[in-house]
């Protein structure tokens, strides 16, 4: 039977940048199997593309620490690779004396992961900054900024194939059995075929299905639960697009960041996402929607009118967080104590995931050569 050293399970951007960090040594006995026909074709490519500043995550969670060393990294990364982004900035805006408040313990957080360049300010300097945002206070995040995803993650193919490291697509882990050699694994070919192969090193990066892994393995912790929250996004009419320059955002909810307005790189605007936790996978938008969109921006965003509004992509983020629980942070655990030494476990991998993803894959790393 033929062996491998690390096998990575998921060609999203975190297995792809978890790939791209261990090929520089494995290099051709380093494997990533994915189940769908190209890279990133879930979670990866349904998300707002926002290369956050790590403003909202308690001070040394792995949240914090990814994001603001992740940040540093992508922006490294990006420009040395020429991955088109741009550093825009952010509004977080907050409309009444209520929302100030929650601005005002958010700044405080922001200080205490260590972002020293956030900037407060007042209505008119908001106004100053863009002229079409309503909004009493707001928190300016000049770091923040938007990426390419998808050149992102065909840079970071790229890279793993000059390494000679490999990835077979439309290719589906159906069973794992760890052994004293470490894991057979038996994956479904795109002809219908099984076949068996050894690992070491197993890596589970396999997003919205990573808990399909963890039964394979006869792993059942509550904790380590997926919940599925959708997030569905409406395209703004183009005629607005150019209305502002920055990102806009409001006071963050519990379970999200709450609907926002971001910029691509072809310069067009969108809302969302907004978060419904749901049981299925499913990706179609209700267009519907585009009233609780509306009324989620007009007060901020007053050159917004309903009619402007179109049923764009949406998303489904792997939350370990449920709908009315308080903050759950990435997992990344090597997982010995469960008598599985050499597999290593990535659950919960939601915002930021796209900022801290190098970031991520250097604590993985570091499993390996500890």
């Amino acid at each position: 039977m033929e062996k491998i050293e690390v096998t990575i399970i998921g060609a999203g951007l975190i297995g792809l940048a978890v790939g791209w960090q261990l090929s520089k040594k494995y290099k051709d006995n380093l494997l990533i199997v994915e189940k769908n026909f190209s890279f990133g074709q879930e979670t990866s490519s349904r998300n707002s593309e926002v290369i956050h500043a790590g403003i909202y995550y308690p001070k040394d969670s792995l949240k914090a620490k990814t994001c603001v060393e992740g940040k540093n990294l992508l922006y490294e990364f990006a420009s040395k690779y020429n991955i088109p982004h741009k550093r825009l900035g952010k509004l977080i805006v907050a409309k009444d004396k209520e929302e100030i408040k929650i601005l005002e313990k958010l700044f405080q957080q922001a200080r205490e992961n260590r972002l020293k360049d956030l900037v407060w300010l007042s209505k008119e300097k908001i106004k100053l900054l863009d002229p079409y945002v309503e909004a009493e206070q707001a928190i300016y995040s000049p770091s923040t900024g938007i990426i390419d995803t998808h050149k992102l993650m065909d840079t970071l193919q790229y890279l793993i194939k000059q390494n000679q490291a490999n990835i077979i697509y439309n290719t589906e882990v159906v069973e794992i059995e760890k052994n004293p050699l470490g894991y057979k694994v038996t994956v479904k070919e795109p002809d219908g075929n099984y076949f068996d192969f050894l690992t070491s090193v197993l890596i589970n990066c396999s997003g919205l299905h990573s808990d399909k892994i963890l039964k394979m393995l006869k792993i059942e912790k509550e904790e380590y639960k997926l919940k599925y929250c959708k997030g569905s996004y409406f395209r703004v009419n183009p005629s607005k697009a150019r209305f502002i320059e920055h990102l806009v955002y409001p006071v963050p909810r519990r379970t999200s960041l709450g609907i926002h307005a971001t910029l691509d790189m072809a310069g067009s605007l969108r809302l969302g996402p907004d978060d419904e936790y749901v049981r299925e996978i499913n990706y179609e938008v209700e267009p519907s929607k585009s009233k609780l969109f509306y009324n989620s921006v007009r007060e901020i965003l007053p050159f917004i009118k309903e009619e402007d509004l179109f049923p764009d992509i949406a998303g489904i983020r792997p939350k370990l967080q449920g709908e009315d629980e308080l903050f759950r942070d990435f997992i990344i655990k090597e997982e010995s104590s469960l008598g599985l030494n050499g597999f290593i476990n990535l659950l919960g991998i939601e915002s930021p995931g796209l900022t801290a993803c190098l970031s991520i894959a250097k604590i993985v790393e570091k499993y390996l050569f500890k």
